[in-house]
């Protein structure tokens, strides 16, 4: 038979359950807990501007305040020409002590790149248009210092690092000019194959664990017609810079002094002017040719 005492220590007990519980309720209601626990964090929205230059185009952001940090996956959405925005490539305009801004550029497969050569004379034009007035721009960009001026009919010109070497690849020539280029001289270059043949050789043992770009070209005279597999982009652009900077370096005229080389891509006429220095040495390398808004608009990241 249970005794009064125990009926007591169970009324005790229960007491003692419900005041822990109450106690409990109180403290959890008196936490403040973080926003993204409570609900789904807003997206970001953001300006963006498109720039093309001879065809090769960019999605571009202001990023003077440095808000903006973009993940591999939101850069390849950004430039995919049917869920995202469509481009080449996609740039940040950046400040930088001691210099006009900074250009970070990435590939339309979201990885951050080498120098682009277009990429950096639209970037040049989106400063002037954010109200970024020089004679002589000076940037910064993942090869280093560059400078650009606003030329003729709405042309920039933008000045490469200087070229030190060559190297003749079974024939064909290899070199870098902010970026890794094969070139490769054609006879026929506008019935070829672009996409198939330049594959080919950026998948190739030589160069597939870094990738390089590739250029075919066609040269007569004074004049030269290029097409270029890019890698990142992995197809043929239908203009790039870095590869008609080093094509016209290869089938420069003139073997000892300044060179002018006019520039026919699929996507409009550019020139590269330098100063040939040696047998494979070049200097006051400038890529001149248009930079182009296309539009702007909002997008959520």
């Amino acid at each position: 038979m249970l005794d009064a005492g125990y009926w007591q220590r169970c009324i005790n007990l229960d007491a003692l359950i419900l005041l822990i519980k109450a106690v409990q309720t109180n403290i959890e209601s008196s936490i403040q807990y973080p926003a993204s626990r409570n609900k789904k964090q807003e997206p970001m929205t953001a300006t963006f501007y498109k720039y093309q230059g001879t065809g090769n185009d960019f999605v571009i952001f202001d990023n003077r305040d440095s808000k903006l940090s973009l993940t591999t996956s939101q850069v390849k959405h950004l430039c995919d020409r049917r869920f995202g925005i469509g481009a080449d490539g996609l740039m940040l305009l950046n400040t930088i002590p001691g210099y006009d801004f900074e250009m970070t550029y990435f590939n339309a497969d979201g990885r951050e790149s080498s120098m682009c050569g277009n990429g950096g004379r639209c970037l040049t034009k989106f400063a002037y248009d954010l109200g970024i007035h020089k004679e002589l721009y000076r940037f910064i960009a993942v090869d280093g210092e560059h400078e650009a001026t606003m030329g003729d009919n709405g042309w920039i010109n933008l000045k490469m690092k200087d070229v030190n070497g060559v190297t003749n690849h079974h024939g064909d020539f290899l070199l870098d000019t902010g970026s890794p280029h094969y070139v490769k001289g054609v006879s026929d270059v506008m019935n070829m194959n672009v996409f198939s043949q330049g594959k080919e050789i950026r998948y190739s043992k030589d160069f597939v664990e870094s990738g390089i770009n590739v250029n075919f070209v066609e040269s007569e005279n004074h004049h030269i017609i290029v097409r270029t597999y890019e890698r990142g982009v992995e197809d043929e652009t239908y203009s790039c810079g870095t590869g008609v900077t080093a094509s016209a370096l290869v089938f420069a005229h003139n073997d000892n002094g300044f060179n002018r080389i006019e520039v026919q891509t699929k996507g409009g006429h550019l020139a590269v002017e330098f100063d040939k220095t040696g047998e494979e040495t070049f200097q006051n390398i400038w890529l001149c040719g248009p930079a182009v808004f296309v539009f702007k608009g909002t997008v959520d990241l």
